[in-house]
Order: C-alpha cells, then sequence, then structure tokens
C-alpha cells in the first residue's frame, strides 16, 4: 500500500512538474501593429553618418604599423586599396586624427597601413589588440552613396526579370488550359466555317435550279418572240428572181425562155 501510495505522489508531482514547464513560454515583446523598422530596400538612410565607423583591431604585425581591422558593419568592403582613412582611439576624441591607408579588404575586415600612432595615440605606450577605433572616411561615404544608387538599377532590373519570369510560368503552369481554349477556338472557326461552306453550296444549289427554270422561260420567250419576228416580217416589192419556172409550173401563159435577171 505504501508503494502504490508513493507512485501516486511521483505522478502527481510529474504532472505538476510537467504543466509549470508546458506553461512558461518566452514571447518577445513584438508591436501589435506595424514594422520594426521602415524598409528602404537595403538602400542608404538619410540619417545615418556613413563617413564614420568604428572598428576593432584584431590583429597587427610586428612594426605596429599594420593593423587588421574587424567592423560589424560590411560597409567598407566598399574600400578600394589606397584609399585614405582616418582614424582615432575610441576613449580620445580629442585627440588629433591618424591617417592610414587601406592595403587589402575581406568580408568584415580590411587592412590598413598607419604612417604614425603619434597624433592620436602616445608612441610610448602599448598598442593593444582588441583596441576600438572610430574612423572617418569621406570617400567610403561616396562609394556607398554610388553603390546604393546602382542597387536602385539593380532592383529595377530584377523586378522587371521577375515579371518576364512570373508570365513564363505563368505561361507554363497554364499551358494546358491555354491548349485546349485555343483548340477550342479553332474548332470553333472550323465548325463556323463548315457551317458557312455548308450553307454557301446549298445557296449555289438553289441559285442553279433557279437559273434551270430562268433558263427554261427564257427559250420559250425567244421561241416564241422568233415566230412573232418571222411573222412580222415585211418582204420587199422588187423581186430578185424570176417567177418564171413557177409560172411555167402552174400552167400561165409565159414565154418559150425566162427573161434576164433584173440589174438594181
Amino acid at each position: 500500500m505504501k508503494t502504490f501510495g508513493h507512485r501516486r505522489l511521483f505522478l502527481f508531482l510529474s504532472l505538476v512538474l510537467t504543466w509549470n514547464a508546458q506553461a512558461i513560454i518566452n514571447v518577445p515583446n513584438l508591436p501589435d501593429k506595424g514594422v520594426l523598422a521602415p524598409d528602404n530596400r537595403a538602400a542608404i538612410d538619410p540619417s545615418v553618418d556613413y563617413e564614420r565607423f568604428s572598428g576593432r583591431v584584431s590583429d597587427k604585425d610586428d612594426s605596429g604599423r599594420v593593423f587588421k581591422i574587424q567592423v560589424e558593419n560590411n560597409n567598407t568592403k566598399f574600400f578600394r586599396s589606397g584609399d585614405k582613412v582616418l582614424f582615432k582611439l575610441n576613449l580620445k576624441e580629442k585627440r588629433p586624427y591618424c591617417t592610414g591607408f587601406v592595403r587589402n579588404i575581406e568580408d568584415f575586415h580590411f587592412t590598413v597601413y598607419v604612417e604614425s600612432l603619434g597624433p592620436c595615440y602616445s608612441t610610448d605606450d602599448y598598442f593593444r589588440r582588441g583596441t576600438v577605433l572610430n574612423f572617418y572616411s569621406t570617400i567610403l561615404a561616396e562609394r556607398i552613396l554610388e553603390a546604393s544608387k546602382y542597387r536602385e538599377q539593380l532592383i529595377v532590373r530584377k523586378e522587371d526579370f521577375l515579371t518576364q519570369l512570373n508570365d513564363i510560368n505563368h505561361f507554363i503552369w497554364t499551358f494546358d488550359q491555354q491548349k485546349v481554349k485555343t483548340a477550342a477556338s479553332y474548332d470553333e472557326e472550323i465548325n463556323r466555317l463548315r457551317r458557312e461552306k455548308r450553307k454557301a453550296l446549298d445557296d449555289l444549289i438553289t441559285l442553279k435550279q433557279e437559273r434551270l427554270i430562268l433558263q427554261n422561260e427564257l427559250m420559250k420567250k425567244l421561241n416564241e418572240l422568233d415566230g412573232s419576228l418571222k411573222y412580222y416580217r415585211v418582204e420587199r416589192q422588187e423581186l430578185l428572181t424570176d417567177r418564171w419556172e413557177s409560172d411555167h409550173d402552174l400552167g400561165l401563159p409565159v414565154g418559150q425562155r425566162p427573161q434576164e435577171i433584173k440589174k438594181q
């Protein structure tokens, strides 16, 4: 009985712990409406000063003049070898800028050659790795602006390509429907032409029958007209041939020889 009671108590505690574990849910505090930040298509933001940025020294050479800088913002990829860049130490803003020249560019890293650390840092102190530097570069801001404008053109080209691809995909996806629709339209046109052909042949046969009836009527009228023309023909008064033979056959008193044909 004690064992059964312990088991019931263990199951009860397990259920309580499981319920509590399921009830605790970490939900981020997100706004109910809108977006976290306006979408500018990753283009240039007028409110940001792109001439200034910060980086951390991740490595340096033995001479202490070539530094490898790690940055959180990869806009430094627009640097080119030989670009001039000014920098200060993060906690020494009152000191003047030091001058450096870009040697190499990598993702989230760039290498800079420093003429002298004297203006912005004491030459007697050891320059440590991990030091945060505040950079100033006008040429980088110009490159970022050019890149932003070029990116806008690329976005327009991409949208154009996406529109063309959408039309092609729509044609491919609806190919069977368009095939049936095209065949149906041609079948309808063929049926229409067949109906017109049948109607034209029927009209031609009807016209032939009408013409046959009209032919018979015209031939009948022509025969009647020929009879009328023959009846109403007016003959000439003078005789062109001698009637000696016909008068002789009738037994009329005529001469023994026919007369000469009269000349007109």
